[in-house]
């Protein structure tokens, strides 16, 4: 069964992006033909990217680099739960992007998004074209969702969450498909 990997992008102090990936990482749990685990950065403190080896190779001078390696190979595709910064993603993600080559190459990758009025749509469009690079399969359905601030309930549950459920059906199915043409 394939897994898929949920990766947190924000690990700023006082984010809201926990609580969007803890609500994909819930709806991922009840998927039948998929297995799931949410991936925090905050838990994967890489350095600035520093390796004297291009990533292409596949040859890690560094313990830390090899590990996310390991991580990242275990997933046969990914969803990146992101948020906006100035009209792009966090440089977090970039730079755990940029450790790897080969672990990512012909995997699907599926977004969801958050911010303010553009609901990190930006974001969205620049990590498509970074995916791209790195020989991701980029999946066409996301969920984005507008003024993260008005988002949630007094509870802490998302106030129009049927609607962005639904979105995210599409976007597991979509994961899905192309799991299953590459076999």
């Amino acid at each position: 069964m394939p897994h898929i990997q949920i990766i947190l992008a924000s690990t700023r102090e006082g984010r809201v992006g926990d609580k969007i990936a803890g609500w994909v990482a819930e709806k991922a749990k009840t998927r039948n033909d998929f297995t799931s685990e949410l991936i925090d950065l905050r838990d994967w403190p890489l350095p600035f990217f520093n390796d004297p080896k291009s990533p292409m190779r596949g040859e890690y001078s560094y313990g830390y680099t090899r590990k996310w390696s390991e991580k990242v190979s275990q997933a046969q595709g990914y969803i990146i739960v992101t948020c906006e910064y100035n009209h792009g993603y966090p440089g977090v993600l970039k730079n755990a992007l940029d450790h790897l080559y080969k672990e990512w190459n012909g995997k699907p990758v599926a977004f969801v998004s958050y911010g303010g009025v553009a609901a990190g749509t930006r974001a969205v469009e620049q990590l498509r074209q970074v995916c791209a690079e790195l020989r991701m399969i980029n999946v066409h359905d996301e969920v984005n969702i507008p003024f993260i601030w008005n988002a949630f309930d007094a509870d802490g549950k998302l106030v129009e969450e049927k609607a962005y459920a639904e979105k995210l059906e599409k976007l597991f199915v979509e994961l899905t498909d192309k799991l299953k043409c590459l076999g």
